[in-house]
């Protein structure tokens, strides 16, 4: 049976992706600052604070330890959002430990277990303000390193049957969102009709995305950063 650690699986789009994992009868392991709250037999979680390299390696080891991990998702993230007259310069620091280097040490703790089994599954959850955003100087740059690291890994490992690929979504409405943009408010409704479609997306429609990258069938497709943004790829949004 098939076991994948997902970072931030405790909330949002983490936890819609571990709810879809397990409804196809897969093991899930949750990481993030909070337990989850769904209970089911195959749903393990641990608890850590991602932007912490020391505890990072720590728990990397435990679950290697303790789990065979077959895929990883890593979807953790934060924005940090500020103008650049504003913004400190600490703060990239901060989101490059959280987007790139936290997720290089989980993968390397579990990697050999990956090669040992002929293959693997690593997906990240990067962002269409990766292309760049107003207040997002941290937070798109960061998010833009993913897709390098991404597709660097997809060369590696692709022949080891390791596929690596990205997700990038719009707008979404998560708790992070609602952290930058006021609940059901004037501005939420003016980015809904800045978006093609004419609307914010929802947890369920990048999970959708991340079932079929994890899926086992789809072992050809590697490298690939999927906007899952509702058409906002293709111009900015209002900000």
């Amino acid at each position: 049976m098939t076991t994948t650690l997902i970072t931030g699986g405790n909330s949002g789009i983490g936890a819609a992706i571990a709810d879809l994992l397990l409804a196809r009868g897969e093991n899930v392991i949750s990481l993030g600052l909070e337990l989850p709250t769904t209970k089911h037999d195959n749903l393990i979680g641990f608890t850590v604070d991602l932007t912490d390299a020391v505890a990072v390696a720590e728990v990397a080891t435990k679950i290697a330890e303790g789990y065979d991990v077959d895929g990883v998702v890593h979807n953790a993230g934060m924005i940090l959002p500020s103008l650049l007259e504003d913004a400190n310069p600490t703060d990239i620091l901060t989101l490059a430990q959280l987007h790139l280097a936290a997720p290089m040490a989980l993968t390397q703790a579990f990697l050999p277990g990956m090669e040992t089994r002929g293959g693997g599954r690593i997906l990240f959850v990067s962002s269409r303000a990766s292309m760049g955003m107003p207040t997002r100087s941290a937070y798109a740059s960061t998010k833009a390193g993913v897709h390098g690291l991404a597709k660097t890994w997809a060369l590696e490992l692709g022949p080891k049957g390791i596929t690596v690929n990205v997700i990038a979504p719009g707008p979404v409405l998560t708790e992070n969102f609602w952290g930058v943009v006021p609940k059901d408010g004037a501005l939420q409704d003016k980015i809904a009709n800045g978006v093609p479609v004419k609307r914010i997306g929802n947890v369920e429609d990048i999970a959708n995305a991340a079932g079929f990258f994890l899926d086992e069938k789809s072992s050809f497709v590697t490298g690939q950063v999927l906007y899952v943004c509702g058409g906002t790829s293709l111009g900015s949004l209002p900000s």
